[in-house]
């Protein structure tokens, strides 16, 4: 199986990346860093067309779109929020998204059965809105609806498409208070992706296998 994870470099990312080369798969990682496998930046339509000419004729199994931002951490209603942290925010966190998918589609169209595995967030929820940080609830509440949406349209050409919440991770978007380890996320995710079918597809998941409301 070959595996593309964007936003491979570090955190969860780079902690799945790491479990599906400890299971022996092929793994394709991406990020901004140099460091990458393959240099993305998910919000350069230019950069997706460059990945998916790098890859060739190379057939991607599973598509993890893992690549975000939370820019608006601590942001006060009265003077935060700013237009520039709302255009950064969409451009990776749902644009980024849609864009490495369609650049990845004939890849994972010569897959077969492929799977799509979107992280987006319970902050995402319209059940869950305790107030506050809210560029990234409403870009996460995007990821979430495209992944519906998405999982409509691929159906018909065998590839599910599954929304996941990861968990409030211990990593450096998630902070050292978090509830539980990158290892633990990435144990959660890894069966959620092996799980997914076409029966389920569209599902929104919690890390450890929970439904979450929408």
């Amino acid at each position: 199986m070959t595996v593309l994870i964007t936003g491979a470099t570090r955190g969860i990312g780079a902690g799945l990346a790491e479990k599906y080369r400890e299971m022996g798969q092929e793994v394709i990682g991406t990020g901004r860093s140099v460091a990458a496998q393959i240099q993305l930046d998910v919000t350069h339509p230019a950069s997706h067309r460059e990945m998916a000419e790098a890859l060739g004729e190379t057939a991607i199994d599973l598509l993890v779109c893992n690549a975000g931002v939370y820019l608006d951490k601590g942001n006060d209603l009265a003077t935060g929020y700013g237009a520039d942290l709302w255009a950064q925010t969409f451009a990776t966190n749902v644009t980024g998204v849609f864009l490495s998918i369609q650049a990845l589609l004939p890849h994972l169209r010569r897959a077969g059965s492929s799977k799509i595995a979107i992280i987006s967030s319970q902050m995402g929820s319209d059940t869950t809105a305790p107030g506050g940080s809210y560029i990234y609830r409403a870009s996460k509440a995007a990821a979430l609806n495209l992944g519906r949406n998405l999982a409509t349209d691929l159906k018909s050409e065998g590839i599910a498409v599954g929304i996941y919440h990861p968990g409030w991770v211990q990593t450096d978007m998630g902070g050292g208070a978090a509830d539980i380890t990158t290892d633990e996320a990435v144990a959660g995710l890894v069966a959620r992706f092996d799980a997914l079918s076409l029966e389920t597809t569209g599902c929104f998941e919690t890390w450890d296998g929970r439904a979450h409301p929408f």
